[in-house]
């Protein structure tokens, strides 16, 4: 993300930055919350002569690796800022065959104009530190066709030649393991560049994958050490034309090679040790939904192609293929993935080239305790599948939570159903849109992207699963009453015809739905309020009219004296008030009568009224992405009617409802998530988080004085990307809940403090 300064006099904003102390360093250690996976985990390598040795790639949350073949996954790029947020979305990865140490990145998460380019990231430990070369075009990580793979290829002959295949930029090549990238202008762009039969392109401005270069393969038998490859396939993501091209020259020049379907696209291909080519194609790049697809082998030296399709899709059932892979040990040994199959996709096993196939889910044991919400969710996603090049009884493949693994593959090949596991400890996908500490009772409650949320009675074990009803995919809010935290409510995008909130009045153990929701078109995404003592709600759609209940949705009123789509919170102290913020029309609004009536009065802030800049693409703007804590109203803990505005460019607070008002805070320029904690041992006020940038350094900060002095709590190792959400626990002093856009959940706890719960 470019950091964009917002509308605000300079002057004012120096003056404020120069009051300040700059902040110290509080040294803090941060631990996943577990949820395991919660994201679209899309490729995996492992490396072929260190046993164990594996990496895998996310949409949106980075890249991992793992140590030992069924061990926990260590996060690579937690060090990325918010400046690189971009490089969380990985494109592709690769490793040097030759070189255990050496991991490559191509990292880019969109395509769209107002998104800065793309970069690959190179290590020589492992993933433990990185170099960076900077690309002249994007890469598009979560965007279409983000399951295929791998556009990234090290020549298995000479480490210091890389491929990257662009999706707008054709193919590019490096002789100096990617300190420099140059374009290969030998491969046409006729064979990429977009036609008719491709359809338009997204109206949103990125790329669906289609017309893009989507795999690269070496053929190791080409070349001899120290010298390039002679042989590289390069696959296209088309249709009605080439879309597998070949050079004999080592990339010098490239030739379609005829003969094969030109009805479905290619999405991924494996090389066996025999010579033999395995491609699997769908009617889409994926991952969504799709009507078609096939799996084909190809014999180079005779150029001929041989459809060895598993099982054929119908319009009854359509769906396409994913992978198909190649057991290292053995070439004729393969594994092919279905994608976008409606009632949960399938992987076939075969063991003479495609010959014949099995399919392995109709029998296979699936244990879900590692992450048991997964077990609510259909496999869908298969877009990697690898087979353990030092254990062929050991397979993994992706799904769009994280992915399984089992250790006992073979004894398919004996008719004996095969047993898989949650492969994705350690790896935290999830997007953070809300974040709950009760004042007692549970440590945290979720609301994550695309599943659920959670409530989390051990931060370091997976919740029991999600909860409902009603199961959501997408719960936008959650929040619980301040006087009795055994009421809290959520809202959220309902599965299988539910309603979009659901309520606990046992502090999360236990969930209903509501009787009745308010009339009309309701989105899960939104706002919830509830009063400090529970026994009123107000659900804000997004975009809509407010309604307030006062017996759990039994009945609903529309509230009077608001502006569609407002924010609502509730009076921490005084359970009939509630409070309101129109930020950039500059007004504010309480209600005494339990959030049936707000009435309005000016937001007065003291360096004048804040203008609504453009927003961007992907929920970005240049006041930071929407789905943030930046300007939001904030009520103090405990304290009747004391309010802070944490607005994008600054921090204010107005200590008693109906006195003076809002006082600009000094060195505070810049918010993206704002929050209460328990106070100090001895101090008068709570405990503030802050995600932003404090006299002129940016990061998360924690201030025990209201903001008069600021502490740094994580460090240049422990920024991941964006973080959209963050709150202290009203429990625990020192202990902090980050949410991020795509790390998951992370919790803290000052390095020289043990922390102490207090009931």
């Amino acid at each position: 993300m470019t950091r964009i300064t917002p509308w605000l006099g300079a002057l004012a904003l120096a003056g404020a930055s120069a009051l300040a102390a700059p902040p110290t360093d509080l040294p803090y250690t941060f631990k996943s919350v577990a949820i395991v996976g919660g994201g679209f985990v899309d490729g995996i390598a492992f490396h072929p002569t260190v046993p164990g040795l594996a990496y895998a790639r996310t949409d949106m949350g980075g890249a991992y690796r793992r140590d030992t073949a069924t061990g926990p996954w260590q996060p690579l790029l937690d060090h990325l800022p918010l400046a690189d947020v971009n490089l969380m979305g990985v494109e592709s990865l690769a490793v040097d065959p030759n070189n255990p140490d050496a991991i490559y990145l191509a990292c880019g998460t969109y395509t769209a104009a107002t998104v800065p380019n793309g970069a690959v990231l190179r290590s020589r430990d492992r993933g433990r530190s990185w170099q960076r070369t900077d690309l002249p075009f994007k890469l598009g990580g979560n965007e279409g066709g983000r399951g295929n793979g791998e556009r990234l290829a090290v020549d298995p002959n000479d480490g210091r030649v890389l491929y990257l295949a662009s999706r707008t930029a054709g193919l590019w090549r490096s002789t100096d393991a990617a300190r420099t990238f140059q374009r290969v202008d030998s491969f046409p762009d006729a064979a990429w560049r977009r036609e008719a039969s491709d359809g338009p392109p997204p109206s949103w401005g990125g790329s669906d994958g289609k017309a893009t270069i989507n795999f690269l393969l070496f053929d190791p038998s080409s070349g001899t050490r120290g010298q390039p490859s002679r042989t590289i396939y390069a696959g296209v993501s088309v249709i009605g034309r080439p879309s597998l091209w070949r050079s004999l020259d080592a990339g010098a020049s490239w030739q379609p090679l005829p003969g094969g379907p030109e009805r479905h696209r290619p999405m991924r291909a494996a090389l066996a040790s025999d010579g033999q080519l395995y491609i699997a194609y769908a009617s889409e790049p994926g991952p969504h939904r799709m009507t078609d697809g096939s799996v084909w082998r190809l014999d180079p030296a005779t150029r001929t192609w041989t459809d060895i399709t598993p099982a054929r899709p119908s319009a009854a059932q359509p769906f396409g293929y994913a992978t198909v892979v190649v057991d290292p040990t053995q070439p004729r040994r393969l594994l092919a993935s279905t994608a976008g199959r409606a009632r949960g996709d399938e992987l076939f096993r075969s063991t003479d080239g495609g010959a014949t196939w099995a399919a392995l889910f109709t029998t296979a044991r699936f244990d879900a305790s590692a992450a048991p919400y997964v077990a609510d969710t259909h496999l869908h996603w298969l877009y990697d599948v690898k087979i353990n090049p030092a254990n062929p009884d050991h397979a993994l493949f992706t799904t769009g939570y994280g992915g399984w693994e089992t250790l006992d593959l073979t004894a398919a090949d004996r008719g004996q159903p095969t047993h898989w596991r949650v492969m994705s400890g350690g790896i935290e996908e999830t997007v953070a849109l809300a974040l709950h500490s009760p004042t007692k009772g549970v440590p945290l409650v979720t609301a994550i992207g695309d599943y659920s949320g959670f409530v989390h009675t051990d931060l370091d074990h997976p919740a029991a699963g999600n909860p409902k009803p009603p199961f959501f995919g997408n719960t936008h809010d959650v929040t619980g009453a301040a006087l009795a935290p055994e009421v809290i409510v959520r809202i959220g995008h309902a599965r299988d015809g539910g309603k979009n909130l659901g309520y606990s009045l046992d502090g999360g153990t236990s969930w209903r739905e509501p009787a009745t929701v308010p009339p009309g078109p309701l989105p899960g995404d939104g706002f919830i309020a509830v009063s400090a003592d529970g026994r009123a709600w107000v659900w804000t759609p997004k975009g809509g009219t407010p309604h307030v209940t006062h017996d759990r949705g039994d009945t609903w009123q529309a509230v009077t004296g608001l502006p569609a789509g407002t924010r609502v919170i509730a009076d921490p102290a005084e359970p009939q008030r509630f409070h309101a913020m129109a930020l950039f029309d500059g007004q504010l609004f309480s209600s005494t009568d339990g959030g049936l009536h707000f009435t309005a009065e000016p937001l007065t802030l003291p360096d004048g009224p804040v203008r609504d800049l453009q927003a961007g693409s992907h929920n970005r703007s240049n006041r930071g992405d929407d789905r943030g804590g930046q300007d939001r109203l904030y009520a103090t803990p405990g304290r009747h009617g004391e309010l802070w505005v944490a607005a994008f460019h600054g921090l204010y607070r107005r200590t008693a409802a109906g006195g003076a008002g809002f006082q600009r805070l000094p060195g505070v320029s810049e918010i993206h998530a704002f929050g209460f904690g328990r106070a100090a041992p001895g101090a008068a006020d709570p405990a503030l988080y802050l995600v932003g940038t404090v006299s002129g350094r940016y990061g998360l900060f924690r201030s025990t004085d209201a903001g008069g002095s600021w502490q740094r709590i994580n460090d240049d190792a422990h920024q991941w990307g964006l973080i959209l959400q963050v709150s202290g626990d009203p429990k625990v002093f020192g202990r902090v809940y980050v949410g991020t856009h795509g790390r998951g959940v992370l919790y803290g706890d000052p390095q020289s403090q043990r922390p102490v719960k207090v009931d």
